[in-house]
């Protein structure tokens, strides 16, 4: 493997970028994003050492890291122009629409579907960082539609940067990330607006934010020219989760409206569980 094309020089492609260098400095990485202000940074930072609109057709591995709504478009794009040794990759936090979409494509085998989870709330290339990726897991779909020996450049490369990895079908992802990472985000949102709501009436509100409140809206600072498409594409499961978070919110609201104490501290024990599923998965 020689050379590697990150289509979204963002916090993602980005931190990819610097890993991948770090572990094969022979590498040569070029790269494009939509923002000019972001790839002059790409570029500047020398995340890439050139900026191409396309991949070369000598390329190994092309890597989208683009909001979940322009995926396709480039996929479908990339995968017609690129050579027969060419593997292209996204890091979309959405699988199952988009696996659908490319099912039929003639380069079908030459794509792998993969989500890297690892991230932070910060965006752009200033954000990337050489260790994101290390010891993270990174989810597979629909492994088995991939050419074996393009398949094996991403595994190799997967392996080197300590990346630990787990197959899953394109709906199950969609619906366990649902409740696991775009809830959190979506209700992170809604704390923050909820919260600078009040400040209008209240400026000294957040002089009395401390650490817990901190760590819960830490997800508000995201961006939401990424996060947005990922609701929409995501929807029905995101709906969903929002569903049963609003159903247990209100039954927590409930309890103490009515000095429910020992239900409310049922509650809380029964909610105080996630503590062994995190330690465990430390």
């Amino acid at each position: 493997m020689k050379k590697i094309h990150i289509i979204g020089l963002g916090l993602l492609g980005g931190s990819f970028a610097l890993a991948a260098k770090k572990i094969f400095p022979e590498l040569e990485i070029t790269g494009f994003d939509s923002d000019s202000e972001n790839l002059g940074v790409a570029v500047e930072m020398q995340l890439i050492s050139k900026a191409l609109p396309e991949p070369g057709k000598d390329t190994d591995i092309v890597i989208l890291a683009t909001p979940v709504d322009t995926l396709f478009e480039i996929l479908d794009k990339t995968l017609s122009k690129v050579g027969e040794k060419t593997l292209v990759m996204d890091f979309g936090s959405t699988k199952d629409q988009l696996c659908q979409q490319v099912s039929q494509h003639p380069k079908r085998a030459q794509y792998l579907a993969v989500h890297p989870i690892a991230g932070t709330e910060n965006s752009g290339p200033k954000a990337a960082q050489v260790d994101l990726f290390d010891g993270k897991v990174m989810i597979i779909c629909e492994m088995e539609k991939t050419d074996v020996h393009l398949k094996k450049m991403a595994y190799d490369i997967f392996d080197a940067l300590n990346l630990r990895l787990r197959f899953m079908d394109p709906k199950d992802h969609d619906l366990h990330l649902a409740f696991v990472s775009h809830l959190s985000h979506a209700t992170s949102f809604v704390l923050g607006k909820t919260v600078i709501d009040k400040t209008a009436d209240e400026r000294n509100i957040l002089d009395m934010a401390g650490s817990g409140f901190a760590s819960t809206v830490r997800l508000a600072k995201s961006s939401p020219e990424m996060w947005g498409p990922i609701f929409l594409e995501n929807k029905t499961n995101v709906l969903e989760a929002l569903d049963s978070y609003i159903d247990h919110l209100t039954a927590f609201r409930n309890r103490i409206a009515n000095y429910d104490s020992e239900g409310l501290k049922a509650d809380m024990r029964e909610a105080n569980k996630i503590r062994n599923i995190l330690d465990f998965k430390e």
